[in-house]
């Protein structure tokens, strides 16, 4: 069974865990007029960005993982590809040319969906933004691999590594291995 489910604070009224008619497991329902307050998952949108053969990395100053690196990424607010152009921006100062989708990444455990976009920045010109403690690009022998945020990063990174030099192809997923890991 999994664990109960607390109300968003926005929803007024007295909310139970039950299964609604027709459905498989157990959501919040409103005890007054039925409201069903499905969990969605977020969607994080990021880019792979490269100045000629450098990777454009982020230190986090915001929790989670404040002090490690990460690719630019954050919750989409628009279409995919603009996010991915926004979070360059506002975490590294950066102006980015979206190249395609380089992997969809699903987080089941947090409720995550991660589309990663492979980019190139228009100048050399970046900077530290308010979400950025720290931005550098970085050879590949330098990208700090044991200072990386998230696992994402990790494969995001290698997966780029893999189709720098072709054409994009179907994206990549997230990893069997690790999807099972999640899962428990």
């Amino acid at each position: 069974m999994s664990k109960p489910l607390a109300p968003p604070s926005d929803l007024a009224g007295d909310f139970s865990n039950r299964m609604p008619d027709g459905d498989n497991r157990d959501r919040l329902v409103c005890d007054s007029c039925g409201f069903i307050n499905y969990v969605n998952p977020k969607i994080i949108v990021g880019a792979v960005c490269t100045w000629e053969d450098k990777f454009l990395l982020c230190r986090r100053s915001i929790e989670p993982r404040s002090g490690y690196w990460t690719i630019p990424a954050g919750f989409m607010e628009e279409s995919t590809a603009e996010g991915a152009a926004r979070e360059a921006k506002e975490e590294a100062l950066a102006d980015i040319e979206v190249d395609g989708i380089l992997a969809i990444y699903d987080i089941p455990r947090i409720s995550h969906v991660q589309i990663i976009y492979r980019a190139r920045l228009l100048t050399e010109n970046y900077g530290v933004g308010e979400e950025s403690a720290e931005v550098e690009l970085f050879h590949w022998d330098d990208i700090p691999w044991d200072d990386l945020a998230f696992p994402t990063v990790h494969w995001s990174l290698n997966q780029y590594s893999e189709t720098k030099d072709a054409p994009l192809g179907a994206p990549f997923t997230t990893p069997p291995h690790a999807l099972a890991k999640m899962r428990g």
